[in-house]
């Protein structure tokens, strides 16, 4: 359990963000966490690597990095 609840800084993040997570995380449910989290962030976007769960970046590199690709080729705000 966290000690620390960062939701309320969530919304005021104004910057692009992606979020990353898989959709078979068992310890940290996608619907909880990584949907719930890119609908707070105004504007995230939210990229579901399919059969992911813990260690993306290990078993999912490809799909990690060709989501961070697309997400910093699109027209940003920046």
């Amino acid at each position: 359990m966290w000690e620390t609840d960062f939701r309320k800084d969530l919304s005021r993040i104004d910057i692009p963000t992606l979020v990353i997570h898989g959709d078979n995380d068992r310890i940290c449910p996608i619907g909880a966490t990584g949907k719930l989290t890119s609908k707070m962030v105004k504007g995230a976007r939210l990229a579901v690597p399919a059969g992911g769960s813990q260690g993306l970046i290990r078993t999912h590199w490809k799909e990690v990095n060709q989501a961070l690709l697309d997400f910093m080729t699109i027209d940003q705000r920046i």
